[in-house]
């Protein structure tokens, strides 16, 4: 639209009372934390015939998620053990649907993370602009605690747009 037609378009709506949201300004967004428990189960996949014979595994996802985040997810990692005890990585993707903190929709999770000789270095995050319905605009990290007896929990650092009036 050229300069002198969105000048019109201001002013007629201006003087109509109609606010014109500017698409430069980001949203108002909310920070939050949600935790709880998880469960998770990996089914070994076969790799493609160009990945066999890497060193490489591949798992299927399946994941419940309780607490805040109440919901299902599916994906797919790739992983490799290093010889080194305790030396590993993984990546992975997941699609989460279900609710957070009451907000319906779906976003996806990308995974980055690393064993090293036994500590851990996550980057769990959503996936720009991967949020659905009452979760558009979700923006987040999260990190996993596996304890000693297996059991897994997480801890969801996460922004939402404000909900209109």
């Amino acid at each position: 639209m050229r300069l002198t037609a969105l000048l019109a378009v201001a002013v007629l709506a201006s003087a109509a009372g109609v606010a014109i949201a500017d698409p430069n300004k980001e949203p108002a967004m909310t920070s939050h934390t949600a935790t709880g428990p998880f469960d998770a189960t990996l089914a070994p996949q076969t790799l493609s015939p160009v990945a066999d014979g890497s060193g490489l595994a591949r798992m299927s996802l399946d994941k419940r998620f309780h607490g805040a985040l109440e919901a299902a997810s599916t994906g797919e990692m790739l992983s490799f053990r290093s010889a080194t005890p305790g030396s590993a990585g993984y990546v992975a993707m997941e699609t989460v649907r279900g609710t957070l903190d009451g907000r319906a929709g779906s976003f996806v999770l990308q995974h980055s993370s690393s064993l090293v000789r036994g500590e851990p270095v996550q980057s769990i995050t959503v996936v720009p602009d991967s949020g659905t319905d009452a979760l558009a605009g979700l923006a987040g990290r999260m990190v996993i605690e596996i304890a000693p007896g297996g059991a897994h929990s997480y801890r969801f650092d996460y922004s939402l747009p404000d909900a209109g009036p």
